[in-house]
């Protein structure tokens, strides 16, 4: 028996451009339901698909606080999830449902 070598899936060494990071949140919020956690780990995945630190220097966060903020186990407060929003280039768009 051949012994599978698998490794854990991390979804921001996939999201190269801002198109995939874009289809990526979209896909995301469509699948979010009521859970805002899962809003906030994948806007996470997004932030270290763009690299963290730089994220960091942008929004005037500690890159430890966005860390614990957007793992999806944090509880953040809609000014840093703003700031983050807005660091990343990030529109939002209301519509109807």
């Amino acid at each position: 028996m051949t012994k599978v070598k698998t490794s854990a899936w991390d979804s921001a060494e996939h999201l190269r451009t801002e198109e995939e990071m874009a289809a990526y949140l979209d896909a995301c919020l469509e699948e979010a339901g009521d859970d805002p956690k899962f809003i906030a780990h994948a806007l996470g995945v997004i932030a270290r698909a763009r690299g963290m630190s730089q994220l960091a220097r942008e929004t005037g966060v500690k890159r430890e606080s966005l860390y614990r903020a957007l793992s999806g186990e944090g509880n953040p407060e809609f000014a840093t999830i703003w700031k983050v929003v807005r660091a990343l280039g990030i529109r939002l768009h209301a519509s109807t449902t």
